[in-house]
């Protein structure tokens, strides 16, 4: 194992153990903000969300990624020195466009929460929030860097004492208000300034103490920094615009279906505010790899090692259809419980249930775009991700009517695989790779099942759901699926060994 491919593992395990405490955190504060204000606050939260989500985009504006390809691109050549240059540049491309947004956000948040949204009560909290985007902007450029330095343990101490300050002053916020929902909205916009605030205290200081030891150049490299992210910018920030009118769109279309607003603002809360976090929780993981994918694909790309990229894309789809494709039916058999467990809301698990078999879908087509990053396919990825989000728009308009918000579940389903064939299409042309599915998807599925099977055997609780009874089955079918692969490798390890070695005697049998 090459020197290389150890430090990548090495940071895959940093981010994966500290992104799954990070995502666990998340997960259950979640569910405690759910239980805490309900159903109805976590709808026009994520209302709240999806357009401070798109002032957020437009502030960042592709920065953390261009950093990364940039930083990469100069280290694995032989202009380290640039560096010092790049990130000048990123810095004061951050200050204009976060400060942009900074000021649209602050003036014009009442009538975005009033016109665009709907919703009046949304207005003071976008008002808030646009004190973090400055911050959140600079610490994207810090990220950037040093993930393409590989130095992930940066980054994972910024997310660790970022998440502390959220735990802690969302408890403490929301505990200080009377539970109403826009006084519930303000607590979590007050809570995401002052938690974006301390991360960014944090990054910068890293950035700082690790800039002392560098190469130092003069200049500032403006023009390469917004040549890549500009492209990359117009890409989220047009679909980050057009996602904003898919969510705003989604209660007024369940108000037009005939419901009042607080019913539409509760089930798009419990679909997007529930369901969706549980479905991508486990995601952390592949998140940690495709994040250290886009420099490795950078460096192999610039020196021409079709042969490595190939090999590393056919490894990690595959992979990743194997983790989705066993995730995907956990989640499915027990989604009641979980939902029941987690949120305390069984339509939460009829959701789950619903949308487990697009996990494979997302998880794939989530490590693909981040190789296609990686080797320059920024542009593609830009017009696939508006078309898609155009394509969603229309499907929600006529689709939520008739079906309710499970019309909303649809589109994500169709979407998802739209979105997974136009990226797969695209690494094929510029990679090439190609997915074991017996090892990737029968493997997987015939053991999760088999797994899922003797669980229900073996365990039998009460009616009602708990912590500790969900806990046990999914302890035990993690177990025996681990246990029933590593036993397959195995034999299959000494098959191999057996086969070589008889191999080896009648050949030398036969010199004889």
């Amino acid at each position: 194992m090459t020197e290389k491919r150890i430090t990548f593992i090495k940071n895959a395990l940093l981010l994966t153990s500290v992104g799954i405490a990070m995502r666990s955190v998340q997960l259950f504060l979640g569910a405690y903000i759910s239980r805490t204000v309900g159903a109805e606050t976590m709808g026009l939260n994520t209302l709240v969300m999806t357009a401070y989500g798109f002032a957020l985009t437009f502030a960042t504006s592709g920065i953390n990624l261009t950093v990364t390809r940039l930083v990469a691109g100069a280290m694995g050549g032989t202009r380290g020195k640039e560096a010092d240059k790049i990130l000048r540049g990123a810095f004061l491309y951050s200050l204009l466009f976060s400060g942009i947004a900074t000021l649209v956000l602050a003036t014009a948040g009442g009538y975005i929460g009033r016109t665009l949204l709907g919703d009046s009560r949304t207005s003071l909290a976008l008002r808030i929030l646009s004190l973090s985007l400055i911050p959140s902007a600079l610490s994207s450029v810090i990220g950037g860097y040093f993930v393409a330095l590989r130095r992930v343990s940066f980054n994972a101490t910024v997310q660790v004492v970022a998440q502390i300050a959220r735990i802690l002053l969302t408890i403490a916020l929301l505990g200080s208000v009377s539970g109403g929902a826009e006084e519930s909205a303000l607590a979590l916009a007050v809570g995401v300034v002052l938690t974006e605030l301390v991360a960014s205290c944090v990054a910068f200081v890293e950035f700082i103490i690790d800039r002392r030891r560098s190469q130092r150049d003069s200049g500032v490299c403006f023009s390469s920094v917004a040549g890549m992210a500009l492209p990359l910018a117009t890409s989220a920030v047009i679909r980050s615009g057009l996602l904003t009118i898919e969510h705003s769109l989604i209660p007024r279309r369940l108000v037009f279906r005939g419901e009042s607003m607080t019913d539409a603002l509760s089930s798009y809360g419990t679909l997007h505010g529930m369901a969706l976090p549980l479905l991508l929780f486990p995601i952390t993981p592949l998140s940690s790899c495709a994040n250290l994918l886009v420099p490795e694909f950078a460096e192999a790309h610039s020196a021409g090692q079709k042969k490595h990229m190939r090999s590393l894309a056919t490894e990690a789809l595959t992979r990743t259809l194997a983790y989705a494709t066993v995730l995907s039916v956990i989640i499915s058999l027990y989604s009641e419980e979980l939902a029941y467990v987690i949120f305390s809301s069984p339509d939460a698990g009829y959701f789950i249930s619903f949308l487990a078999p697009v996990i494979p879908l997302m998880y794939i087509d989530h490590v693909a775009d981040s190789m296609l990053k990686g080797v320059g396919e920024h542009i593609y990825s830009m017009w696939v991700n508006i078309i898609d989000a155009c394509l969603s728009i229309v499907l929600v308009y006529f689709l939520i009517p008739p079906l309710g918000i499970m019309g909303y579940a649809v589109v994500i389903l169709i979407m998802e695989g739209f979105n997974l064939t136009l990226s797969l299409i695209r690494l094929g042309q510029k990679v090439g790779f190609s997915i074991d599915f017996v090892n990737g998807f029968l493997s997987p599925l015939t053991l999760s099942l088999v797994a899922s099977f003797l669980t229900s055997r073996l365990f039998v609780f009460s009616s009602t759901p708990t912590p500790l009874s969900l806990i046990s089955k999914l302890l035990f079918t993690t177990a025996v699926i681990v246990g029933a692969r590593s036993l397959f490798d195995l034999v299959c390890s000494l098959s191999k060994t057996a086969i070589s070695k008889l191999s080896r005697r009648a050949r030398e049998d036969k010199t004889r």
